[in-house]
This record gives C-alpha cells, structure tokens and sequence, in this order.
C-alpha cells in the first residue's frame, strides 16, 4: 500500500520524480536538473561532484560523461552510486541510491548528437580530470579538433551514458520547525515491488 498524498502521491517514483522536476524547471534560475553524484572507488573513498540528469526513464536515471574521468574510473571498479537533487525554490530534494550500468551505444549516440557543436568539441578536447598545463593548451586543442571534424564530430569512444537503477528513492519536503515530510521507496532489486515508507525528520 503506498501511504502517500499529495506531492508524494502516486504509484511510481518515476513519475513522481518527472513531476517535480517539471515544476523545478519553472522555478528553478540555473540548471533544475544539476545533480549531486557520489560514487566510491575500489578502497571506498568516496568523491561527490555535480552533473546534469538527462533522463528520468521507466527504470533508471541516466547521466553522460567521459568514462576516463574520475567518476567514470570510479564506476568501473565500483558500479555504484548516490545522488540528490535539490531545489531551493520549491524547498524539496530526492535523494537516489543504486547500482550503475552503461547506458547503450545507440543511446549515447543519439544524446551526443543532441549536443551543442562546440560540447562535441569538448568532449573530444578534454581529458577529464587530467592535469592541464594552461588554457591556452585546451583551446589550441579546440581549435585542431574543429578543423580536424567540422561540424560533424563522432561521439568519442571514452564519453557516454550511465543507468543509475536504484534500490531506493527518497522523495523529500520542507516542513515548519524542520519537520520534513520523507517518503522513501526502496526494493531488493527490479523485480521486487517497491516498499514506500515515511521517515522520521
């Protein structure tokens, strides 16, 4: 039985998920959908950093980035992650926790080629997380890649998608005199039902 109401209302997380992030996108000045990701390395220290959600599926939220970077070498010895949105506007936040998988290559391509020509350039440009002499090394970079691809640069081999599938997702609201209201949706794995809970403050 799913003990929720009003903002919390409904019978799947995700869409509940899509729903808020749809008011913080009126809302919210600068990037709504800008995410705090965790992710712990092989010995289990854990780095946080902030990147954008690009999608809220059926089954997994998914970001893209440079798998030689830091958070992507971190995936590779340890295929799990956390993350919180946050919204100040509306004074609510969801917290995520799960395991990760890559996202498709048909996926990745189709979201790479969504991108700004000068990003495509980008993402061939940096080496993420990699030490950088001076600016002026990464623009000449720029400015070889460009003539080197024109306007038509293929998706890097090292940059994609990831599927975050969570076990749980904590959906969160201000209350007076911090009384928050916390609903959390947690299961064992994808074929469990979920469980929805509300949580003490």
């Amino acid at each position: 039985m799913n003990p929720t109401d009003g903002i919390f209302a409904g019978e799947n997380p995700y869409e509940i998920a899509r729903a808020w992030l749809a008011e913080a996108t009126i809302t919210e000045p600068n990037d709504p959908n800008a995410i705090a990701l965790a992710t712990a390395d092989s010995a289990g220290l854990p780095d946080v950093r902030m990147v954008l959600l690009k999608a809220i599926e059926d089954d997994a939220f998914v970001f893209y980035t440079n798998h030689d970077s830091d958070k992507g070498r971190a995936l590779a010895e340890n295929p799990q992650a956390a993350f919180v949105l946050h919204w100040k506007t509306l004074r609510r936040q969801i917290r995520v926790r799960g395991h990760v998988a890559p996202e498709t290559e048909t996926a990745s391509d189709a979201y790479f080629a969504s991108r700004a020509l000068e990003s495509r350039i980008g993402a061939w440009a940096s080496d993420q997380s990699r030490p950088l002499e001076s600016r002026a090394v990464l623009m000449q970079r720029v400015e070889q890649l460009n003539a080197r691809f024109g306007d038509a640069p293929p998706r890097p081999p090292h940059w994609g998608g990831y599927r975050i599938i969570p076990q749980s997702i904590e959906f969160w609201a201000d209350g007076a005199h911090r009384l928050h209201d916390r609903f959390r949706w947690s299961r064992e794995s994808a074929l469990n039902p979920w469980v929805v809970q509300r949580l003490y403050p």
